[in-house]
């Protein structure tokens, strides 16, 4: 069966660890584009949060496709025609802003327009890899956002949410993870993008529902896709696929679900993979 489309998570499997796509993966991919390979771009990230990479890849001109706030929505990148969206209500997501704030360690976003929302804007910094890190400064850079500050979000928000974002310190949130969820676990989707994210989407949402409206959308099977991911959230992705690739650097959960595992994000596994898979890459000129 050909491969008619490729599926990517971003952070950790298509950008390098400084969040930048090497020339060798993205040439592969406008290779593929060129073929009439659809590419898909799948994360967790807001729509916002995916156009410059996008742009970068030429999406916007051989009609890609987004999978956004982790599965919340599915959009044409080119028309932005709204392929699938299924967000949380406005009280929904009020009763899990007022929960969150038991936890003052956990630091929750919320998103609308031009803006991340926050109750202090000098707040973010966690320790990741014995490093400080700034988050809101990461999270609003790459999305593309302007930090605003407000007083309480739970009644600040009168605006339907496609996920509510929390952040903390990796060692906090596997500590306290299971008291985050435990009044939300049959109620939304709650899980882990990154070992100091956690987030709350509606129910039943993963990327793979997403996936699922683009691919019937434009008449591509699951089995002509390949699937690349590297965290717990890419697990739903690389099941639905034909071909569901593990980055080296992916957590052990998604390797023991992928078909296989490739190279890491560090080292081009993404081009190695479609150069082994397509041969006809090797012969494309971009």
């Amino acid at each position: 069966m050909s491969i008619k489309a490729i599926v990517l998570d971003i952070d950790g499997t298509l950008t390098n660890d400084k969040k930048e796509i090497t020339p060798m993966t993205k040439e592969a991919l406008l290779k593929a584009q060129a073929m009439g390979i659809k590419l898909i771009l799948a994360s967790g990230r807001p729509t916002k949060g995916l156009r410059k990479l996008a742009h970068e890849l030429e999406m916007d001109q051989n009609h890609g496709y987004f999978v956004s706030y982790n599965g919340a929505i599915g959009l044409d990148c080119q028309t932005d025609e709204i392929l699938f969206n299924q967000s949380l209500s406005i009280e929904e997501a009020k009763k899990i802003l007022d929960h969150l704030k038991h936890f003052d360690r956990v630091r929750p976003m919320v998103d609308k327009d031009d803006y991340m929302f926050v109750t202090n804007v000098f707040d973010g910094w966690i320790t990741l890899d014995n490093k400080p890190f700034n988050v809101m400064e990461y999270e609003s850079r790459c999305g593309n956002y302007k930090l605003c500050e407000v007083d309480d979000l739970s009644e600040f928000v009168d605006f339907r949410l496609n996920k509510i974002l929390t952040f903390a310190d990796p060692d906090y949130l596997l500590e306290n993870y299971q008291k985050i969820k435990e009044p939300f676990k049959d109620e939304f989707s709650c899980m882990f993008t990154s070992p100091f994210y956690f987030e709350f989407t509606a129910k039943g949402i993963d990327k793979a529902k997403a996936l699922d409206a683009i691919l019937r959308s434009i008449h591509i099977k699951p089995e002509e896709v390949i699937a690349f991911g590297d965290g717990q959230n890419d697990i739903s992705i690389l099941t639905y696929s034909g071909h569901g690739i593990a980055m080296e650097n992916a957590v052990d959960e998604l390797k023991e679900v992928a078909d296989e595992i490739t190279l890491s994000n560090e080292n081009d596994g993404i081009a190695h993979t479609l150069y082994e898979k397509i041969p006809a890459l090797k012969e494309i000129i971009v």
